[in-house]
């Protein structure tokens, strides 16, 4: 089977598609796969590094207002669909998996030109314009959110199998080590995704003495981009975390953003997290956490709510309630589910199949 995901922009699109590349290569591993994105995203990094070859074609962003970039939008959109519809041909692909983002737009044009079957997959409460697009040309839809996006089934986002499979109790010693951090004591771990979160960066250097003083250590992922205060004990600052399997397994809460991603591997692991929705946008980040938080796996606080004063409050007093602490746990790992990378390769064979 010949596999072309397009998925480009940002890592919420990217990684859910490479997540299902590697559950279509572990159920194959004859399965060849391509992935279509855009020439400025995160997958010109993130899909070399798990092993997959990328094709990029320019990104043709919708314009938000009459001008040139809106009349000259039809010609730049049929020469990305002209050199993906080639690709399709070129590379025999036998299906079209999207995530969404403007790499996926020509992408679901050209399935529709070459009859070749179309698989989406959305992630977050609000469905993009992508692929409400692409929708219209293919039944076979699944969303985390069904009422996201019209004919949808509901289907989990695909995780990475390290997190998918992985066991925190067993590898909580091995991930205290790899972190430098204290082996007994509770880790409250702070990131605000790939990129850091200057809002929660700023929060918990003014909330750093107080948690320190309580005995809780904090793991802080502040992002490249971003300062944060020296490392101390108690205090364990790093730009970026690539091994967040070990990072879920060292922690006993989570304070975080509320993407899509983030909250669907906290519930599926069973980390309790603190979940703090970016502020703009259209409200999705709230609505990504809102089920989980309703299920008792997790609390929600608005941006603008959040103060060092509230963090050592809550967060304090939840690390140091054994039972509250695993009572939030057990609940969202009953709301998460880990296999949902194996349920959309189950489901893309069968399209290809069906023609």
């Amino acid at each position: 089977m010949r596999v072309l995901l397009a998925a480009g922009g940002t890592a919420g699109h990217v990684e859910p598609a490479l997540n299902l590349a590697d559950a279509l290569r572990r159920a194959d591993p004859t399965t060849e796969i391509v992935v279509l994105g855009g020439e400025r995203g995160l997958e010109r990094e993130l899909v070399p590094a798990r092993g997959y070859p990328l094709v990029t074609v320019p990104s043709v962003p919708m314009p938000r207002r009459p001008g040139r970039d809106l009349v000259a939008l039809p010609g730049r959109v049929r020469d990305t669909v002209r050199r993906t519809t080639d690709l399709i041909h070129d590379q025999a692909i036998d299906v079209v998996v999207g995530f969404g983002g403007y790499a996926a737009v020509p992408g679901y044009l050209a399935a529709r030109r070459t009859r070749t079957p179309l698989v989406i997959h959305e992630a977050n409460a609000h469905a993009g314009w992508a692929n409400r697009l692409g929708a219209r040309f293919t039944p076979h839809v699944f969303a985390t959110f069904p009422e996201s996006i019209r004919g949808a089934r509901r289907m989990a986002l695909p995780l990475r199998q390290e997190i998918a499979s992985l066991d925190r109790a067993a590898r909580r010693a091995e991930a205290r080590r790899f972190f430098a951090l204290p082996e007994e004591g509770r880790v409250l771990l702070v990131f605000g995704g790939s990129q850091g979160a200057q809002r929660l960066n700023a929060t918990v250097a003014d909330a750093l003495q107080p948690l320190r003083d309580a005995g809780i250590t904090v793991l802080h992922a502040y992002g490249s981009r971003n300062e944060a205060p020296e490392a101390a004990p108690g205090y364990v600052p790093v730009p970026f975390i690539d091994r967040m399997d070990l990072a879920y397994a060292a922690a006993d809460l989570a304070l975080t953003r509320a993407g899509a991603m983030t909250c669907a591997e906290l519930a599926a692991v069973g980390l309790p997290a603190i979940y703090v929705p970016l502020p703009i946008g259209n409200g999705e980040q709230r609505l990504n956490a809102r089920p989980v938080v309703d299920a008792g796996g997790g609390l929600l606080i608005d941006d603008a709510d959040l103060t060092a004063e509230w963090l050592v409050d809550s967060a304090g007093s939840l690390l140091h309630d054994e039972g509250r602490l695993s009572g939030m746990g057990a609940a969202a790992a009953r709301f998460g589910e880990r296999d949902a990378d194996e349920q959309l390769a189950r489901a893309v064979e069968a399209a290809a199949a069906g023609g």
